[in-house]
């Protein structure tokens, strides 16, 4: 998989610079005896770290690559009853007063509060890793908040998506990713895996939360409706994290959030290592992070988890590897507003939606389509049939105002998550930020939605030919039967130009939604092509589409198309050297006629046209 490139690359601070002399002592693997005795920190509840005891097992050798784990046996009243907790990764655990590592691994349903330990080395060697120096962000992606430094890490990494030449797709991406997802059980059996990573989903229904776990889930995440939006800048919370404190990586907030819970681990100056395993493995990224409070430890025979919230907004997630990720305190992590306005739903509390989404190439279109599909989940929970038309506008950094159009009819409920995870404002979004050219920013997406609570579509119950035999040059005229959900059958009169070389032949005219029809489209050669492909993904969606097939052929290439090309054009624009060669398409003459109402279904008719007479 294609990890993307980021900004220019000149390398950074090493760990001798960037931490300050004084730390903790540590100690190494090959000092850990079966036995010996320590403890470690968590919070339990509120902000404050407090001790559990531990007992060394055991150390597994080479447990993951050139990494050790060290396994302990906990003692603490709340771990006697829920065993392994989510949330706890990162907790550091000491020896003899020195650190050994993080609480990071347990199995799946076990019945002794057993853990693997991350040793200490192990994740600070990912702390030494070096960083791009990268450009600052524009000043609207960091909603105006002032900083020490601004991140475009966004731009790099983390979880890039290869589209092949399909487009992007958000299930496709996830299904990459989670190909490289080491996570649950191998054929049923207990498995060694790291404690799941809770993101605690605030402000989200049902069938919302239900989407967010297919997306998230195979990730080795576990999302939980638990709330975690808080107050970002709550006066009374720490002012910086410590050791065995809690940490919040924040994807989304607003009036919905989402936030990853864990534990810091050790604190090194500006920056810190936390979890003590990846959260996605998507190496340099930028996600804001939060000191958290815990609210609760909550058991379960499956996978207990902490509850929590984000206190005080601090610094970003950097760095996502195997040992840990690394948070450095003062940069800011790119992020985006998103809003939604919905129209037509009488007396409705809330029509007005906004969201602060993190900027990364997976998490971003994936809170998007969570975000819309809330929103709309919310304001218009109906059991009756709904049709709906959306307008998006994404706003991409030095290239204007993106716009997509979204329709569609929801039969006895309303629009949810998974059908805007299919929308086009999502796979425009994903295929901004994933495209292989050039590091792109969003800067605003900005959605309005317009409500009808009625099946307000027509069904293409036939259409006739008016004429089946007409004049060289004359346009076809076809009476369209309109079938609406309800009420009488309507028809319209349309008129299909006829090129008049088909003179002499019968003609085959389509028809069939605009939404379903694709303007033939160059391949995309930069990120300029891209934009202008996505904002011509088809023909106006309350239109038809009227399609004669053409004898000649078309290509694209170098971003141009050409239709109908004269006999042995292809061979002559096909080149002898150069493996970029133009794409022939079969030519058809296509004319979109408005009908104000989504389409369902498709039929055709056939005309004769008359030779012309010498």
């Amino acid at each position: 998989m294609s990890l993307g490139l980021v900004a220019s690359i000149p390398l950074t601070r090493t760990l001798a610079q960037a931490v300050p002399a004084a730390r903790d002592p540590i100690m190494n693997v090959s000092e850990i005896k079966p036995g010996m005795k320590g403890y470690g920190l968590t919070v339990f509840r509120g902000t404050d770290p407090e001790r559990f005891d531990v007992e060394v097992i055991g150390v597994l050798r080479q447990f993951r690559p050139h990494q050790d784990l060290v396994l302990v046996k906990t003692s603490h009243p709340r771990l006697e009853i829920a065993k392994v907790v989510a949330g706890m990764s990162g907790s550091p655990v000491f020896l003899d007063g020195r650190m050994i590592g993080a609480y990071a691994y347990g199995w799946q349903f076990g019945a002794e509060p057993i853990a693997g330990v991350t040793p200490i080395r192990s994740m600070l060697d990912e702390l030494a890793r070096p960083l791009p120096v990268l450009s600052p962000i524009p000043a609207a992606a960091t909603s105006g908040r002032a900083a020490k430094k601004v991140s475009a890490l966004g731009e790099g990494g983390s979880g890039g998506y290869s589209a092949g030449s399909g487009g992007y797709d958000l299930r496709d991406h996830a299904r990459q990713l989670a190909s490289h997802s080491d996570t649950g059980a191998i054929g049923g059996a207990p498995k060694l895996v790291p404690v799941a990573t809770p993101i605690l989903l605030g402000g989200m229904g049902d069938g919302t939360a239900r989407v967010a776990r297919e997306l998230l889930e195979p990730l080795g995440l576990e999302p939980v409706q638990g709330g975690g939006a808080g107050n970002a800048a709550d006066a009374d919370a720490p002012t910086g994290f410590v050791n065995g404190g809690a940490i919040g990586i924040q994807m989304v907030r607003g009036d919905i959030s989402a936030m990853g819970l864990g534990t810091v681990t050790r604190v090194e100056g500006d920056k810190l290592v936390a979890f003590g395993h990846p959260m996605m493995n998507g190496g340099i990224t930028s996600m804001p992070t939060a000191v958290a409070r815990v609210l609760w430890l909550l058991a379960s025979q499956q996978r207990s988890f902490k509850l929590g919230e984000a206190v005080r907004s601090v610094g970003a997630l950097v760095n996502d590897r195997q040992a840990a990720i690394v948070v450095d305190s003062k940069t800011v992590a790119p992020t985006f507003p998103a809003t939604v306005e919905i129209d037509g739903v009488a007396g409705a509390p809330h029509r007005s939606w906004s969201f602060t989404i993190a900027h990364e190439k997976f998490m971003s279109p994936s809170f998007v389509a969570l975000a819309v599909g809330s929103a709309i989940e919310a304001t218009t929970s109906e059991r009756r049939d709904v049709s709906w038309q959306a307008t998006t506008e994404i706003t991409v950094s030095g290239h204007g105002v993106l716009k997509v159009e979204d329709a569609g009819v929801s039969v006895g409920g309303t629009p949810d998550s998974e059908d805007w995870s299919h929308s086009r404002a999502v796979r425009a979004v994903g295929a901004v930020l994933n495209n292989p050219w050039q590091p792109a920013r969003v800067e605003k997406v900005t959605t309005r939605i317009s409500i009808r609570f009625a099946r307000d579509t027509f069904r293409l119950r036939g259409v006739d030919a008016l004429g089946e035999v007409i004049d060289a040059g004359q346009p076809a005229r076809l009476r369209l039967h309109l079938l609406p959900f309800a009420g009488p059958e309507q028809e319209k009169i349309i008129e299909v130009p006829v090129p008049v070389e088909l003179a002499g032949r019968d003609v085959d005219i389509d028809l069939s939604p605009g939404y379903l029809e694709v303007p033939d489209l160059p391949s995309p050669e930069g990120f300029a092509d891209l934009l202008a492909n996505l904002a011509r993904q088809s023909y106006p969606i309350d239109s038809i589409v009227a399609s004669i097939r053409l004898p000649e052929h078309g290509v694209a290439f170098h971003g141009q198309v050409a239709q109908r090309l004269p006999p042995g054009a292809l061979d002559v624009l096909r080149p002898a050297s150069d493996t970029a060669a133009p794409e022939p398409f079969i030519s058809q003459l296509r004319l979109s006629i408005p009908i104000q109402r989504l389409l369902d279904g498709k039929d055709h008719v056939r005309v004769h046209v008359r030779p012309v007479l010498r």
